[in-house]
């Protein structure tokens, strides 16, 4: 396969992603409860992926084990992401969500035993100063760090992990591992719903298949370009390519809305972009290699 196709497809993608934040406002504004929105969504996209998941079983069920951890993670990663875009700042959240290189060393280190560096450390402290700005850590007593600063953690851990999942599980078909994110996605939205108790009722103003054709047009083709084509260009040189998410995200945050980010906001998120190239940039670890081998996958 060309490579300028999956870099095409991988650009796309990001852009894909990083505009998200729009559709998500918009159904939000129309009555939708993040949860409700979230469960729409991925129980379309699944539906559509249920016959692919269930043809590819001989696949994946021998490592069960490794794909209901992608279904955890994906669905913690998910949830996490849309209801903190829909209730909290969309800037912030996407920033604190693109903190993947502190996940990527830390679980670098515990999981695949690889030895921080010293451009793995830049990455670490990079991303460590990028936050404090971005949440004014000096700011007495935490008081601006809030419930949605810790979905965005939540969902960039979520999907650091799932990244290395997806690795350990090279040879499972794309379609089963998407999949599985989805159904993910359902249960947690789902055991969310009921341990929250939500009550509110689905509107009748159009939202609801809006919502599936937003899951199956848009957050279904984007995950496919995402992963399809960080599989054809590798984890290193398709990291580099997945920053531009959080480029096109706060540009067209500030472009649309006509925002304007405090210096220490601007100096937080150049911080996390360059931390995201350093990790971007970096060779392939063998490690996971060697972990696919034991593993048999």
């Amino acid at each position: 396969m060309n490579s300028r196709i999956a870099v095409v497809v991988l650009l796309v993608s990001s852009i894909g992603w990083g505009l998200t934040w729009l559709p998500l406002k918009a159904l939000g504004e129309m009555g939708l409860h993040p949860l409700h929105l979230v469960l729409i969504v991925s129980l379309s996209a699944s539906l559509v992926l249920m016959p692919w998941i269930i043809k590819q079983r001989t696949k994946w069920l021998p490592v069960l084990s490794l794909m209901a951890l992608i279904c955890l993670f994906g669905g913690i990663s998910n949830v996490s992401f849309q209801t903190a875009i829909l209730e909290g700042d969309v800037v912030r959240v996407m920033i604190l969500f693109y903190m993947l290189p502190i996940w990527s060393v830390l679980g670098g280190r515990l999981i695949l035993k690889e030895l921080i560096d010293k451009q793995r450390l830049a990455a670490l402290l990079l991303c460590v100063g990028g936050a404090f700005l971005i949440l004014e850590a000096w700011q007495v007593a935490w008081t601006t760090f809030t419930w949605i600063d810790v979905l965005a953690l939540a969902a960039g851990f979520g999907l650091a992990v799932n990244n290395i999942l997806f690795r350990f599980t090279s040879t499972i078909p794309l379609a089963s591992k998407v999949g599985f994110i989805f159904i993910g996605s359902i249960a947690v939205a789902g055991i969310s719903l009921l341990i929250l108790s939500v009550q509110a009722p689905l509107p009748s103003n159009g939202a609801v298949p809006l919502a599936m054709a937003y899951g199956v047009g848009w957050i279904m083709v984007t995950s496919f370009g995402t992963m399809w084509g960080v599989t054809c260009l590798g984890a290193g040189r398709g990291a580099v390519l997945i920053v531009m998410e959080l480029v096109v995200a706060v540009l067209s945050v500030v472009i649309i809305t006509q925002v304007e980010l405090q210096l220490h906001e601007i100096i937080g998120c150049i911080m996390v972009i360059i931390a995201a190239l350093l990790e971007g940039m970096r060779a392939d670890d063998n490690g996971i290699n060697n972990e696919e081998k034991k593993l048999g996958v």
